[in-house]
């Protein structure tokens, strides 16, 4: 059974064949996840789904492979939830109807998203209530729906966050978007971290997973080095509010 380091390693590979590179990283996926060839059909078929059209707020990751979605999120006026990248400025509440739209597309990228977004702490996050669904890229995903990103746990840090401040629970929505050449079928069993999709979304298929293994809740503390929660405020704060009994740990 490969480890995951070797499936992103084999994935990246063909991946190479169809993303498309970053301004600042290149092909350095280890920095981030990228855009992809066909990523616009992932946007229409996440778009028919059900649990985006009854959705009210939405996480949506800053992958590049979803700033097609974000850019129709905002056309569409929803409201969803971003984080900074690496999540070093916390989290930011895009309110489309704040946005022009002719300010759209630059509102849909990273730079965009900081200059038309709002900065929310994590008691204002609590306090927009229930994210109803959850859309996250990765590095690879399994067909029994184990998705992992670049190494760094950034989407699990956010999942544990969002079950913390009772924003999400196992029974919330996550949708993954990938490329054809991303859904692995090795498999394994998960970390208490990993955090299990409902959907995997690719340009040519959307696939509804049946998996058995249950979603997580809250971050195990154990996978934290100091240089990551030194990087991320957010973890600091957060821990105050369980000290202060007013989320739970």
């Amino acid at each position: 059974m490969k480890s995951k380091s070797e499936i992103r390693q084999a994935v990246w590979e063909k991946l190479r064949k169809v993303a498309l590179p970053d301004p600042i990283f290149d092909y350095d996926f280890s920095s981030f996840i990228p855009d992809f060839q066909g990523s616009e059909k992932c946007v229409e078929s996440i778009t028919g789904l059900d649990s985006w059209k009854r959705s009210g707020l939405v996480f949506i990751t800053p992958d590049n492979s979803l700033i097609k979605l974000r850019e129709k999120a905002i056309r569409a006026g929803k409201r969803f939830v971003m984080t900074t990248y690496g999540i070093r400025r916390g989290f930011l509440l895009i309110d489309s109807n704040t946005i022009p739209k002719d300010q759209a597309t630059l509102a849909s990228s990273l730079y965009g998203a900081e200059t038309f977004g709002k900065k929310v702490a994590l008691e204002e996050l609590r306090a927009l209530g229930t994210i109803d669904l959850v859309i996250t890229g990765a590095a690879a995903v399994t067909k029994s729906g184990i998705r992992f990103g670049k190494g760094h746990g950034y989407f699990d840090i956010e999942w544990g966050i969002f079950t913390a401040l009772n924003l999400v629970d196992a029974n919330s929505k996550v949708i993954t978007v990938v490329h054809d050449c991303q859904v692995t079928d090795e498999d394994f069993k998960p970390s208490s971290f990993d955090t299990i999709t409902d959907y995997i979304v690719t340009p040519t298929q959307t696939i509804s997973v049946k998996s058995k293994y249950q979603k997580p809740s809250g971050i195990d503390s154990g996978s934290l080095t100091k240089d990551l929660v030194d990087a991320i405020p957010l973890l600091r704060e957060l821990a105050r509010l369980q000290n202060q009994g007013g989320v739970a740990p």
